[in-house]
């Protein structure tokens, strides 16, 4: 059986019935209504929040009283992912705080989907991964024409040779970018190729924020003669939206992991 959440995003079909709502004082409530509940279940969430987290955990608490004995967890955008090491001093290590979190559920399983580097499965129990591999082949055979594969950064590379070797060798544009760590502002980009020769460049990477990383190496990109450029991003967050993304990107891919998107120039695949 499985319980979805987040009524926009239900990976696994139909979801035991249930009502949520949120106290006076903020605090989230959940109320099973279906009692013929199976000894498995499956809960689904999307984390953008405290409020989703708590949701999660309350909704766990209810199973459990309803002697539910094996829960399993699909989070496909693990919180604080990004935040998996200490820069500067003060700063928290977020990523094992939410996996310090999740792991005292004492879940059967955490299912989580293309996590932003090696140490979010590392530190949760019980961990599965779902790779970007299938996500980004189902976006290939969109675009449908011969591409070269762009990772943006020295972090996405040892990724993106994966998923070059999944797909059967599909070459490999390496780059660079550089960012301050106290600020995380960018101050540039390099591409190691001399010409792209109009080679149609897919970015492809875990996460888009603000998308500064990916505007700027469109740049750099088109300076060193890119043709078509299509951006797969996993997790897309959108923070500022997409307009931008849009002018510098034929195609822009993502999943919806995060939130749902109805864009044009946005593609999106369902997980």
């Amino acid at each position: 059986m499985f319980l979805h959440l987040d009524p926009l995003f239900t990976p696994y079909g139909k979801s035991i019935d249930f009502e949520t709502f949120i106290f006076s004082g903020g605090e989230p409530h959940i109320k099973i209504q279906e009692q013929d509940i199976e000894d498995s279940v499956t809960i689904t969430q999307r984390i953008n929040s405290f409020n989703d987290l708590g949701l999660l955990l309350i909704a766990t608490d209810a199973l459990r009283r309803m002697d539910v004995k094996v829960i399993n967890v699909f989070i496909p955008y693990f919180p604080g992912a990004r935040q998996d090491r200490v820069m500067v001093s003060g700063e928290a290590l977020s990523v094992k705080v939410y996996a310090d979190i999740i792991n005292a559920q004492n879940y059967n399983k955490v299912t989580i989907f293309d996590p932003h580097s090696e140490v979010t499965p590392a530190l949760l129990n019980n961990v599965k991964v779902i790779q970007n591999y299938e996500f980004v082949q189902q976006c290939l055979q969109t675009i449908d024409e011969e591409v070269a594969l762009v990772a943006p950064d020295g972090g996405a590379l040892k990724k993106i040779y994966k998923v070059s070797e999944y797909l059967g060798g599909v070459e490999v544009i390496e780059c660079s970018k550089k960012r301050d760590v106290k600020t995380g502002e960018l101050s540039g980009f390099r591409v190691y190729e001399k010409d792209l020769k109009d080679k149609h460049c897919v970015v492809v990477d875990d996460i888009c924020d603000g998308g500064g990383t990916f505007l700027g190496l469109a740049k750099a990109l088109k300076e060193k003669n890119a043709g078509k450029l299509s951006l797969i991003v996993s997790h897309g967050i959108f923070s500022n939206g997409t307009k931008e993304l849009k002018k510098s990107f034929d195609n822009v891919f993502t999943t919806n992991s995060v939130k749902n998107i109805e864009e044009e120039k946005v593609i999106q695949i369902e997980l």
